[in-house]
């Protein structure tokens, strides 16, 4: 065997690494995402909530959440052969966002996980990402129980452009969170190239 190649005599592949951030509400299920698709043991920094933090930390709709994120989570998963995501999940609560600037350096682009129950608790990072230009897609995360809503509804209450995708996920199933990410890589993609055209006409 020739050294640096493979039995089958091509080159060893590469892989294009990319950044992609999962952001959204408190309990909307971000850690579990992460830890649905991530194929090695996802890094975790969850801590038990308090009583102290109840004042802070709004559970409602979520009654049963014992934990929250107070740093980030973090897991990988492989595409393709030469395509590798880093998964970034922020913590939801408003006094850990000073986080998110870094978290958000070198970021391809983003999941906003909404919950139809408590959809306002997407709007700060709807906003962060537009403000920053980060092309991101919503990620509707169908809890059992909660009420189903078509997309472009969806759309319509977080105000949306026309060119975000919105698309239904079960945060658990690695399959459907994979679509999701999938989403994300067409939709970045796509977006860069839109700016690349932009700024050569």
């Amino acid at each position: 065997m020739i050294l640096g190649r493979t039995e089958r005599g091509k080159a060893p592949v590469e892989p294009v690494t990319l950044k992609i951030l999962v952001a959204g509400g408190f309990g909307v299920g971000k850690t579990t995402l992460v830890g649905a698709v991530s194929e090695i043991k996802p890094l975790r920094t969850e801590e038990l909530l308090t009583e102290a933090g109840r004042p802070v930390d709004d559970t409602s709709g979520v009654e049963g959440k014992n934990t929250t994120t107070v740093a980030m989570d973090f897991g990988r998963i492989t595409l393709r052969e030469d395509l590798v995501l880093y998964l970034f999940g922020t913590p939801g609560q408003d006094r850990f966002w000073f986080l998110w600037d870094e978290l958000a350096t070198g970021a391809l682009g983003a999941v906003v996980l909404a919950d139809t129950r408590r959809l306002e608790d997407c709007f700060a990072a709807v906003d962060y990402f537009e403000r920053r230009s980060i092309p991101f897609v919503v990620g509707v995360n169908c809890f059992e129980g909660a009420a189903r809503y078509p997309a472009e509804s969806v759309r319509q209450a977080l105000d949306l452009d026309p060119g975000v995708p919105v698309v239904m996920c079960d945060a658990r199933g690695r399959e459907s969170a994979k679509e999701v990410l999938i989403e994300v890589v067409q939709h970045a993609m796509a977006y860069a190239a839109t700016q690349r055209h932009a700024l050569s006409t």
